[in-house]
């Protein structure tokens, strides 16, 4: 039968199983391996403390390690001050008593009000009370002469010769008698794998999102969170998600969207208590349709009946004091165009998928010093869920001071952690074990390519009424598709180099975080903050005055709990 004398519906569900059968074939395939794995070497390190991530977390964790008097390691996935959110982050709140209107007291009162209480208090005190140390320490390092920032972070590690290993992927984290003992993963510019025993590990790795684009959270896979939880350290915020938008106008190309933010110098900000990027203008574009018009900050733009409740203490909090570091080169000048970067005029949404707001999503901490409940093992910035601003955008540059100041704050407690214990012995079985399941992809003959998995874990959780506009019937359909990649194909990843072999662990831990984001997300019954339910569109502060904390049972079960707002976990 020719096409002409096919039927439309026909020659559609010919090609169209035509397509499927080819998409299917490029997904389980032999596996072509351009590397003998038995000639891949391996390399053991150690030290006190050993800080994974060279952000502006990690850069605190290491120096202040190190003045504490620990021997102190830094390793990153990527350059020093070049990778992750810190490269793009220009603005650094600062609390100078001396010249804010508003006392430390009614500072933290305001932030909880904007927060609907999700904030922890201790947290929110903290930042405030050591950022302007933390800022004049960055001035002295140069840190605001320059719109780069690997040559002011490399002045304290040269300083203090603290050792820095770049281009290494950890991808393990081991324990040895209930406490932590070191991490574990490989080098992306060598055949090797790489073993790193401490008495004590911070985690600086950074937020997570589901590699999406249209802004620069591209390389945010929730690496550290998911190593973690596989170790049993708990895990709170997955509910949350982060609003930021990108341009309708190639909304895919970051630089186009976020690149003049890029090129600012950094600066900092005073006292500007807002309520932000939560999902209004989702909910916006789930009753109107893509694109939407966002305003400065994205903020609450035109009101919609029966969408995310806002205070109306900030029901309109004005310019977005980043949208003045965005209309001209290094700083200053008045904004142009209404608004920060990505989010003027005509803007699509999702380009922040799967990330939550600053500081809400990690390790649940156990106190105020960034220490998980696993014993010697602590976590800094974006990889805390320390809720120092709540679950939504609550003040301008508080998420990289409170990096610095927490990156400070756990590489003083590692390093006196350290000083307590001694070098955990780890049996050479258990080394073994884990390098067999770091080259595991490597060594499959055959399987499903990352790439592949992650676009189908993609087009499950980033439509809008998903991961943003959540009822439970969606969320629970998304969850089986998610449990079958988490059970039939995460299992099978397959890597032909060391690069694929990133990507094959970056994607099952994006698997593991969209399920626990999903389930989070069911078990939230209300809306609040960044969290919003069609089903349940009202704060419920009866029943959801409490944090969701996931933790993984002696089965290897995903388990939920809450944990009160006014209280530590037990």
């Amino acid at each position: 039968m020719s096409k002409d004398e096919m039927s439309r519906r026909e020659f559609i569900a010919y090609t169209g199983g035509a397509v499927g059968m080819l998409a299917l074939a490029g997904a389980y395939t032999r596996n072509l391996t351009k590397i003998d794995t038995e000639a891949i070497s391996s390399g053991t390190h150690q030290c006190d403390v050993l800080v994974i991530g060279g952000g502006m977390a990690g850069l605190f964790a290491a120096v202040k390690g190190h003045d504490a008097g620990a021997d102190v390691m830094l390793v990153s996935k990527g350059r020093l001050g070049s990778s992750g959110s810190t490269p793009f982050a220009k603005g650094f709140f600062v609390f100078d008593p001396a010249k804010e209107t508003m006392t430390l007291d009614e500072y933290a009162a305001a932030i909880s009000r904007s927060a609907l209480g999700t904030n922890n208090p201790v947290y929110t005190r903290q930042t405030a009370q050591h950022s302007l140390a933390r800022a004049a320490e960055l001035r002295e390092w140069g840190f605001f002469d320059s719109n780069l920032y690997n040559k002011s972070f490399m002045t304290p590690i040269e300083e203090r010769a603290i050792p820095l290993i770049e281009r290494v992927v950890i991808t393990h984290l081991f324990k040895e008698d209930g406490r932590i003992a070191g991490a574990a993963g490989f080098r992306l510019d060598a055949e090797e794998t790489v073993v790193f025993r401490a008495k004590s590990v911070i985690l600086c790795t950074g937020a997570g999102a589901f590699k999406p684009n249209g802004f620069p959270v591209c390389d945010l896979t929730h690496d550290g969170t998911i190593m973690a939880y596989n170790i049993g350290a708990r895990v709170t915020g997955k509910e949350w998600n982060d609003g930021h938008l990108g341009k309708s106008n190639n909304p895919a190309a970051t630089y186009d969207g976020w690149g003049d933010m890029f090129d600012q110098k950094p600066s900092t900000d005073g006292v500007s208590v807002r309520h932000d990027l939560g999902v209004e203008a989702n909910y916006r574009a789930y009753r109107r349709g893509n694109p939407i018009e966002a305003g400065p900050g994205a903020g609450p733009g035109e009101v919609m009946e029966g969408g995310p409740f806002r205070p109306k203490e900030f029901a309109d909090t004005g310019p977005d004091p980043a949208s003045e570091r965005s209309g001209a080169p290094n700083g200053g000048g008045p904004p142009t165009g209404g608004g920060p970067p990505g989010m003027r005029g005509s803007a699509m949404g999702g380009a922040s998928a799967g990330m939550a707001i600053h500081k809400s999503e990690g390790l649940v901490p156990i106190n105020d010093q960034c220490e998980s409940n696993v014993p010697g093992l602590f976590a800094a910035g974006d990889a805390l869920g320390s809720y120092m601003c709540g679950a939504i955008y609550t003040q301008i540059g508080s998420s990289l001071a409170g990096s610095a100041v927490q990156g400070a704050v756990a590489g003083e407690a590692a390093a006196s952690y350290a000083a307590s214990v001694d070098l955990p012995t780890v049996p050479p079985e258990t080394l073994s074990s884990i390098e067999e399941a770091i080259l595991a992809p490597l060594k499959r003959k055959e399987g499903y390519g990352p790439a592949w998995v992650t676009q189908t874990l993609q087009g499950i959780i980033f439509p809008n009424f998903v991961l943003y506009i959540k009822k439970e019937s969606i969320l629970k359909a998304a969850l089986a598709y998610v449990e079958e990649l988490r059970d039939h194909h995460m299992p099978v990843l397959r890597a032909a180099d060391m690069h694929e072999l990133r990507l094959a662990h970056e994607t099952a831990h994006m698997i593991i975080s969209a399920e626990m984001k999903l389930r989070a997300s069911i078990m939230r019954t209300e809306s609040r903050c960044s969290h919003f339910r069609l089903d349940y569109p009202d704060v419920d502060d009866q029943n959801w005055r409490a944090w969701i904390n996931i933790y993984r049972d002696e089965q290897g079960t995903m388990r939920l709990v809450k944990q009160p707002f006014d209280a530590w976990p037990e």
